[in-house]
């Protein structure tokens, strides 16, 4: 009687057991449909960050505040999460810096580097004093001649308007604006004339584009073939 006694307790603790591993087996599965969940959520909260275009962007925007990309006329083309940097820079300081970035920038699998160190740029203003130094009155014209030349060659921050730079600068804005986000946008500039392809996601969108572009210093021209397509990502 004693031993049946024992038998008959040892039953309900097994079901207990086996209810509370069920339990926690289905409490890890939850965890992680959560975790999976929360994964998918960062990914949409960061727009099109996996994006070949937001890509470029992102990586363009970076190089403007970089001291050692000053005087560089690069161009980020983006296929696939692989980058190319083309043009040039100053420096191979400046070359390494732009690798740098763009290895960094989420989404990217890869970068190819075509950056060409530029010819060294001798001092225009140097190069006037000179001149002056031979010619008399001539220096003084060399010298007006050379701000002009500077003064136009230059934007608002002291660098020089490159369409790289340009494209840079419209970038670095277009990463910020609350109204292209989740935006497809390419940017193609040519001796400072703009054109925009690609996708946005309303006409406000669109014209939000439009009026940063015409408002970035050293820009000559919009040409805004985005299209508006609600379902853009």
């Amino acid at each position: 009687m004693k031993s049946t006694a024992v038998k008959m307790f040892a039953v309900p603790v097994l079901f207990a057991a086996t209810v509370t591993f069920a339990s926690a087996q289905e409490g890890a599965k939850a965890k992680a449909r959560e975790t999976s969940q929360d994964v998918k959520t960062a990914a949409v909260k960061t727009g099109n960050a996996i994006g070949d275009s937001w890509i470029t962007l992102k990586i363009h925007s970076q190089f403007v505040p970089e001291d050692a990309l000053s005087n560089s006329d690069i161009d980020v083309d983006t296929k696939h999460g692989v980058v190319s940097l083309n043009g040039t820079v100053a420096s191979e300081a400046g070359r390494a810096r732009a690798i740098a970035i763009a290895k960094a920038t989420d989404g990217v699998n890869s970068v190819t580097d075509n950056l060409k160190i530029a010819a060294e740029h001798h001092d225009m203003t140097a190069a006037a004093h000179d001149a002056g130094a031979k010619a008399g009155e001539k220096t003084k014209e060399v010298a007006r001649d050379t701000k002009n030349a500077t003064k136009e060659a230059t934007g608002t921050t002291g660098k020089a308007i490159t369409d790289g730079w340009l494209k840079s600068k419209i970038a670095a804005q277009f990463v910020t604006e609350d109204s292209l986000d989740k935006s497809d946008i390419d940017i193609d500039i040519a001796k400072g004339v703009v054109t925009l392809n690609g996708a946005v996601r309303s006409m406000a969108a669109k014209n939000r584009a439009t009026a940063i572009v015409k408002g970035t210093d050293g820009v000559k021209g919009v040409h805004n073939n985005l299209k508006v397509d609600p379902s853009v990502k």
